[in-house]
């Protein structure tokens, strides 16, 4: 994967956890961090639940591990490397942010 890919990814990632953990969670608090990946770093700043801040480091991991070199959608991926409970849960996240955040964008272009 292109160190542009996982950048878009990690800001992708940030976005659902952030916006899922606000519309469910209590207790966030502000986490910055830098990642590297392929000799490059990449900084992170987002405001996690302890529960939201595992997961997300979680799926983190798996996307600097990911073995394709063009990334497919892990849903769609032949090989998954997520653990069934993690995928549940990273399934939640997406759904419910991704619901949200299409909702954001809506009103956005009526108001």
């Amino acid at each position: 994967m292109t160190k542009e890919k996982f950048n878009t990814e990690i800001k992708t990632l940030s976005k659902f956890f952030e916006t899922y953990c606000n519309c469910n969670h209590n207790k966030q608090f502000e986490i910055k961090n830098t990642i590297k990946y392929k000799e490059k770093n990449f900084n992170i700043n987002v405001n996690l639940c302890d529960e939201c801040q595992t997961l997300f480091y979680y799926s983190i991991n798996k996307l600097k591990n990911c073995p394709h070199e063009e990334k497919p959608r892990c849903r769609k991926c032949p090989n998954p490397c997520y653990d069934k409970k993690e995928w549940k849960a990273l399934s939640k996240v997406m759904r419910s942010s991704g619901l949200k955040l299409g909702l954001i964008k809506i009103k956005k272009i009526f108001l």
